[in-house]
């Protein structure tokens, strides 16, 4: 059993900064692949950002690569995601995803078993 639990969001203006997180808890850390999604309002679930459990490496949504900044800390089991120069299409609900190891198909949120609760950010103009 994986918990999940996101922090971090809240109410920006456009080009503000902001970085969220997601404490893991109920198993290694290191042997979880680790996500972010979001779902704004009426639209599907959309792929943010990913890093691999088998050596760390990333993937990006191509909304925003180049904005958004996945990492994780091996010391508190958290992950991050730190986002940068914040638009009004960024406003949704951000969760966090886990599976145990590898999957060739990062950007699948059905490849995912546990989720966080999520966290809203919502950016003004």
């Amino acid at each position: 059993q994986v918990v999940l639990v996101e922090s971090g969001g809240g109410l920006v203006r456009a080009g503000d900064s902001r970085q969220l997180s997601c404490k893991a808890s109920g198993s290694t850390f290191t042997s979880l692949t680790l996500a972010w999604f979001r779902q704004a309002p009426g639209k599907e679930r959309e792929f943010v950002a990913g890093i691999m459990s088998t050596d760390g490496s990333t993937t990006y949504g191509e909304s925003v690569k180049a904005r958004f900044a996945i990492s994780r800390d091996l010391d508190w089991d958290t992950l991050h995601l730190q986002m940068k120069n914040l638009q009004p299409d960024d406003t949704a609900v951000y969760f966090c995803a886990a599976r145990f190891g590898f999957t060739a198909a990062m950007t699948n949120a059905d490849r995912y078993g546990y989720w966080g609760q999520g966290t809203q950010v919502t950016v003004s103009t």
